[in-house]
């Protein structure tokens, strides 16, 4: 393998960079919305009516948590029986705790501690022992009207104890904590008192305890996000799934030019709870985005309905590579390696919304790029996971592949990747959104300079 350069190494601490930016799925919609503010594009609030033009640049945000942003093609319309999308989905959301409501414990002794419950499918124990912060959103009461403000307290705040290993001699041999009891956040060993956390809030948000009437906010780990090893290979940063895709597809998006067709960037809350959300990836906001965009450009029902028949979606949600301890959890000959390019995911029980077709496109674009490409395929005798791209596709079909940057520790509150798979996936989303791919059904397909 050739050496990591000094361009593949400032891609990645500028991915790092974003990741550290988006504390929780709330920053990453305001990150990527600021991005977009920042070259040009409009903003189209849900409950306005909207004016699109060919040319323009425009994005919308749901719940403030899932952001939707589409440039329509300067020629998009000049050949209508060819007008098409071509969308990449990631989602903004990743696997934590979330403090209830009633979010303080009291005891024992002094000790107040966090009331929390997991959000997502975590690996538990790689929350122990981390210095925590906490992030969200607070709902607060501000002359005669409520606000939604960002909450980001970027302090060590808290840590999840581990229980010594004298008072546990068997932990080595298996542990599986109770996440009622095992997994509640210290934040105080006497000093803070009740409303302590409330306190916290509302001075981050500069209010008073009583004006904040609701909030939602989650755990966060807040190591060092790093480029590291002796020859600089591996980046490792909490919530790399799914915010890797985020960054390197929206990177893509604005980098790559098109006139030909609708380019469209989403990126989705609630994919690790099911995605089944007025925001998430199986709501209506997408066909909602789509369908008034083509109202705006005055086109029906039907043009819609036809303009999918033409359109693609990459699906954007990072792959499990090979694992240097456990190569015997992969399948030997559809795995997947750090630093060799974004990964093409299939199934055949249809989690992954790759088929023959779609793969061929991706496949195709990579070439055009000379950007390597890799599969991933889970082990017959063991069961997957699942993206949103066949979520995604129950509101509004289209042809999609499943696409991901390869990493380790998926799901570990702090996970690690391939440095050069930053640049390697930038490029491989610029030729995507780039070129004009002229679908014709299910009979083939055309890639033309856009």
């Amino acid at each position: 393998m050739e050496a990591i350069d000094a361009h593949e190494v400032q891609a990645a601490q500028d991915m790092l960079r974003f990741i550290e930016g988006c504390p929780s799925m709330f920053h990453t919609t305001a990150a990527i919305a600021a991005r977009l503010e920042a070259v040009g594009f409009t903003e189209l609030p849900e409950g306005a009516s909207w004016e699109v033009e060919p040319g323009g640049s425009y994005y919308v945000t749901r719940n403030g948590s899932s952001i939707i942003a589409f440039r329509v093609g300067a020629r998009a319309l000049a050949v209508r029986d060819r007008f098409h999308f071509q969308l990449a989905a990631s989602h903004g959301d990743s696997p934590t705790f979330k403090i209830k409501s009633a979010g303080e414990l009291a005891g024992p002794a002094e000790y107040r501690r966090l009331n929390v419950e997991a959000y997502g499918g975590m690996m538990d124990y790689t929350w122990f022992d981390r210095p925590l912060g906490i992030a969200g959103r607070a709902l607060v009461e501000e002359d005669g009207a409520v606000m939604s403000h960002l909450v980001h307290l970027d302090r060590d705040i808290a840590i999840i104890p581990s229980v010594a290993i004298h008072l546990n001699r068997d932990v080595n041999g298996g542990f599986a904590p109770n996440r009622a009891g095992d997994l509640c956040p210290l934040v105080s060993a006497g000093v803070l008192g009740e409303g302590s956390l409330d306190a916290l809030v509302a001075h981050a948000v500069g209010a008073e305890p009583e004006q904040v009437l609701a909030s939602d906010l989650f755990l966060v780990n807040r190591q060092q996000a790093r480029v590291w090893g002796a020859a600089d290979e591996f980046v490792s940063s909490p919530r790399i799934d799914d915010l890797m895709c985020a960054y390197t597809s929206l990177e893509g998006f604005l980098t790559a030019a098109n006139s030909a067709c609708v380019t469209v960037y989403c990126c989705f809350d609630n994919e690790e709870v099911g995605s089944n959300t007025k925001q998430g990836a199986m709501s209506t906001f997408l066909p909602d985005v789509l369908t008034r965009l083509m109202a705006a450009l005055d086109m029906d029902e039907g043009e819609y309905r036809r303009a999918l028949s033409r359109s693609m979606l990459v699906s954007c949600d990072n792959a499990h590579a090979l694992h240097p301890n456990s190569p015997s959890l992969h399948d030997a000959q559809n795995s997947c390696v750090l630093n060799g390019g974004p990964v093409i995911k299939e199934a055949a029980n249809q989690h992954y919304c790759s088929d023959a077709f779609s793969r061929a496109v991706f496949v195709a674009l990579c070439r055009r790029a000379d950007v390597p490409f890799q599969t991933f395929a889970n082990r017959s005798d063991m069961a997957g996971g699942s993206t949103l791209g066949n979520l995604s596709n129950m509101q509004a079909s289209m042809h999609a592949v499943d696409m991901g940057c390869p990493q380790l520790a998926m799901h570990s509150s702090y996970e690690t990747a391939g440095t050069r798979d930053v640049d390697l996936t930038i490029r491989a989303m610029q030729a995507f959104f780039g070129t004009d791919i002229r679908i014709d059904g299910a009979r083939g397909f055309e890639l033309v300079s856009a």
